[in-house]
């Protein structure tokens, strides 16, 4: 039975931005020149195969090509005194790059493809992904991200991680996207929580509370400096 005190973090999109990952909208809320609803929905999916394909093949291409930075980095630091766990929205491997040993992917990886029959015949896959690509069962193959619109099976045991935290850090979200960002709910309110975002999200609901206007790489390593001499 560890004596470790567990820290959860909840990571989005900003902590990877700087490992030159486009983060998911930009402010013209287009997703590398497409909209959103064209090729991250089912919808999507069922209309154009091909684009949706194509598109996911583009953002698996850059990600081959983008390293861990300093704040998926230092979060490792963080398992040589703590039991860490990292509950991502991000579809990247950064965090498992970098080192960090349970990392729970909330909306999928974009280096898996799933079968279109059977949720759970999902294959590691760092090619191309192309019409005619099939599952064991003769099915389609499609990316493993879980699009607009579509269930998180993997909230509930995000919840439950997030129930055991002693520590609360989030890092690089707006705390806007539900049902991620009602992962702090789960926590106690007396749980000490740190929010690492250079734009203060808006949220009033939260307890015990620092926010620490930084960009990750900066908020990760002021933070953990600071636990790590605790």
């Amino acid at each position: 039975m560890s004596t470790k005190k567990n820290i959860v973090v909840l990571t989005g999109a900003g902590i990877s931005a700087e490992s030159g990952i486009k983060t998911f909208r930009d402010s013209d809320g287009l997703w590398e020149n497409h909209r959103i609803e064209d090729v991250a929905t089912f919808d999507a999916w069922e209309r154009n195969k091909n684009l949706v394909l194509d598109f996911y093949n583009q953002r698996r291409k850059q990600l081959l090509e983008c390293e861990p930075n300093v704040a998926h980095k230092l979060l490792v630091e963080l398992e040589k005194k703590y039991d860490v766990h990292i509950i991502t929205q991000n579809v990247d491997d950064l965090h498992e790059r970098a080192g960090s040993k349970n990392v729970l992917h909330l909306h999928g990886e974009l280096f898996k493809v799933r079968s279109t029959l059977n949720e759970h015949l999902v294959y590691e896959w760092k090619k191309d992904l192309l019409m005619g690509d099939k599952c064991e069962k003769g099915s389609q193959l499609r990316p493993h991200i879980v699009w607009f619109g579509e269930a998180v099976p993997m909230i509930e045991a995000a919840a439950n991680i997030a129930r055991k935290a002693d520590i609360f850090i989030v890092v690089g979200t707006s705390l806007v996207v539900y049902p991620a960002a009602g992962l702090v709910h789960d926590t106690d309110y007396t749980v000490p929580k740190y929010v690492i975002d250079p734009n203060k999200p808006e949220v009033s609901f939260l307890q015990n509370v620092e926010y620490i206007t930084e960009k990750a790489s900066v908020g990760v390593a002021q933070l953990v400096e600071r636990l790590m001499k605790e």
